[in-house]
């Protein structure tokens, strides 16, 4: 696993949490000092390519809230990263030249944090943000044009197929969990479900 550098290692994390309210524990106050290793206490990693390492942020995965204040068991949100490598960071890059997009900043590129949407009824997964962070993990640029990818269709060779699996089975494994650090309140219905009955059960997770 690679280290990293960064000052303000849960700017994007907390806009995201405020973002979808999602809430679990408070992060800690920036103290300014560089970290050099991605917390395993906080970031759950995944897998590794040979140009980047993904990971997921377990401690601020959560249901989306309600307007009354009721958890949403359908829709799972979960903050990720993507740290790269040298020859992925120019390769990004390149393609913002191509495209005629601003490369301010990009020197400094360290990866990308995908803020994820799963509705588990229909079975999709929604990258609603993605946002391209420097060294410090401050933002350089946004994108919130992804579309739903129904779970399904992802060939099994894509890298997105292994990450997506892991997190939703890290998730049904620990959905007592992410209930109880959610901000929301479950409903007096869904209160009264049995386990198997929860939406997270009942999705379909690819198999390994």
């Amino acid at each position: 696993m690679k280290f990293f550098r960064r000052k303000k290692l849960f700017a994007g994390i907390i806009s995201a949490a405020m973002l979808f309210s999602l809430t679990t524990t408070a992060a800690p106050e920036d103290d300014g000092e560089i970290i050099k290793e991605v917390p395993t206490d906080i970031y759950t990693w995944v897998q590794s390519t040979p140009r980047a390492d993904y990971w997921f942020n377990h401690l601020h995965m959560g249901y989306r809230v309600n307007d009354d204040g009721t958890l949403d068991l359908n829709t799972l949100m979960v903050p990720t990263v993507c740290m790269y490598d040298n020859i992925q960071i120019e390769d990004v890059i390149q393609k913002r030249r191509w495209r005629k997009l601003s490369t301010a900043g990009y020197d400094r590129l360290a990866g990308r944090a995908d803020y994820l949407k799963f509705d588990l009824p229909n079975g999709t997964v929604q990258v609603v943000e993605r946002v391209d962070l420097d060294d410090t993990w401050a933002p350089l640029d946004r994108d919130a044009s992804g579309e739903p990818l129904e779970l399904k269709n992802i060939p099994s060779k894509d890298i997105r197929y292994n990450f997506y699996r892991t997190i939703l089975e890290w998730a049904r494994k620990h959905n007592a969990e992410i209930i109880e650090r959610s901000r929301g309140r479950l409903s007096a219905q869904d209160a009264e479900l049995e386990p198997a009955d929860m939406p997270i059960n009942k999705i379909f997770i690819p198999p390994a």
